[in-house]
């Protein structure tokens, strides 16, 4: 088995970055969901209400991000030009979070034509994962991610929903971290402890899915109630459709890289 792509999302619901190499932090790969929206009550926004969200693009060179829609752009550094900082809400997460200036808040409420503002996560602010789940407690931490560092999904998992659709999906339509190559059909269920290059991960849990699955990620457009409704036809457990896995980084600071090896270090009994 190995690492046959690798994703970020540098802005929660935005569209995600391709690479062939990224380093592991604590909160999940460099640069993952370390922006976020939020609306007028400092609560986050994603493609569930706004499936829009999916096609502005985000690059990063260097200390410059420029973000992108329809040939319009705006540009802004990883280095905040404010020094104002509010509370914002992330499901029952409430995090410090630091604001971009206003011209940048702008053009995301012209684009998405709802009020909106453009936040950050900076390095001294703690949004930790659920204890249950904790491999070190009261340490681990996620950045505006769902819930968890990272999430995985295999190749053989989508090639098995794929054949029960009318319509195929693409991968994008479930934003992995990590797409494993050459492993059997759901066999991601069972992993405990995997290695990814020299970075020892946890599986802590699967991933429950919802309406973002239904958006198409190239037209940031609803598609109607597929893939979701074959998901919870045959994936459900406690009422929530299940697929792909969270994972939460043992040993951060290495780098994986596409074609990587995995092993897995411990399964499920």
């Amino acid at each position: 088995m190995h690492l046959s792509e690798l994703n970020i999302y540098p802005v929660k619901s935005l569209k995600g970055i391709p690479l062939q190499e990224s380093i592991v932090e604590d909160r999940g790969l460099r640069h993952d969901r370390r922006w976020m929206l939020v609306d007028s009550a400092n609560r986050f926004l994603t493609q569930r209400e706004h499936p829009a969200m999916a096609r502005i693009e985000i690059k990063i060179d260097g200390e410059r991000v420029t973000a992108g829609f329809d040939g319009r752009e705006v540009e802004m550094t990883l280095t905040l030009a404010t020094d104002e900082f509010h509370e914002v809400k992330i499901f029952s997460s409430t995090v410090r979070s630091q604001f971009y200036p206003a011209e940048v808040d702008r053009w995301f409420s012209d684009i998405l034509e709802v009020d909106c503002r453009l936040v950050t996560m900076p390095e001294g602010a703690h949004r930790a994962v659920n204890p249950v789940y904790a491999v070190r407690r009261f340490k681990d931490e996620v950045s505006f991610a769902d819930g968890y560092p990272f999430m995985l999904l295999g190749e053989a998992s989508l090639d098995d929903l794929n054949t029960r659709l009318a319509e195929t999906v693409p991968m994008n339509r479930f934003r992995p971290n990590f797409v494993v190559s050459g492993s059997d059909t759901y066999a991601e269920d069972n992993w405990c402890i995997v290695k990814i290059g020299s970075t020892v991960f946890h599986v802590v849990k699967s991933c429950e899915r919802c309406v973002i699955t239904t958006v198409d990620q190239v037209k940031g457009e609803k598609t109607g109630k597929e893939p979701l409704r074959t998901l919870s036809i045959y994936r459900t457990v406690k009422g929530n459709a299940l697929f792909g896995r969270y994972l939460i980084a043992e040993n951060p600071g290495g780098t994986v890289r596409v074609g990587d090896k995995i092993e897995v270090l411990e399964r499920a009994k």
